[in-house]
């Protein structure tokens, strides 16, 4: 055997077991892939019931309703199609209708999505990325909000979202 040719057989067999442990890695995240929709997406692709995914648009205004044991009832939407989203736990903060939102769960075979993971944008700016490519084809995103990355156009704030008074500047300790 020449040299060569167990080199080959050495760089052969190199790309064999690095060919093995990637299969072995992708089939090993599988299972914890969570690929992203908005309510339209659901609607066009007609998941499945079962089927594990993250739900992100806006809380449809007049769509909370909190029931009994923390559980809460909402609407998430993209200005074109809706989903009933059922969650039991605490919501985030933030959490309000008109704002942004990202659900993770699954589908049931009634058609509401089953959340057991709700997380609210965390300041005015934020927004995920998918959320907002779905509201910027849906039109409901505005170039150069406050900071240049954009807002999502919504009706007046309420009375109850007023900001909260000024309390005096923050002091380091």
């Amino acid at each position: 055997m020449t040299r060569k040719s167990r080199r080959l057989i050495l760089i052969a067999a190199c790309g064999a077991v690095l060919a093995l442990a990637v299969g072995l890695i992708l089939s090993a995240m599988s299972g914890s892939i969570v690929f992203f929709r908005s309510p339209s997406e659901v609607a066009a692709q007609g998941v499945g019931p079962g089927t594990r995914f993250r739900l992100g648009g806006l809380v449809k205004d007049g769509s909370l309703r909190r029931g009994p044991n923390q559980t809460v009832d909402f609407a998430v939407t993209d200005t074109n199609a809706t989903v009933q989203v059922q969650y039991t736990g605490l919501l985030p903060d933030l959490f309000r209708e008109g704002q942004g939102v990202v659900a993770e769960g699954t589908l049931e075979p009634g058609g509401i999505f089953r959340a057991d993971t709700v997380l609210a944008k965390h300041d005015e700016s934020y927004m995920p990325r998918e959320v907002a490519d779905a509201l910027k084809a849906q039109g409901r995103w505005q170039e150069g909000g406050k900071d240049g990355k954009g807002s999502v156009r919504m009706d007046p704030p309420k009375a109850a979202d007023a900001a909260p008074p000024n309390l005096g500047p923050r002091t380091e300790r």
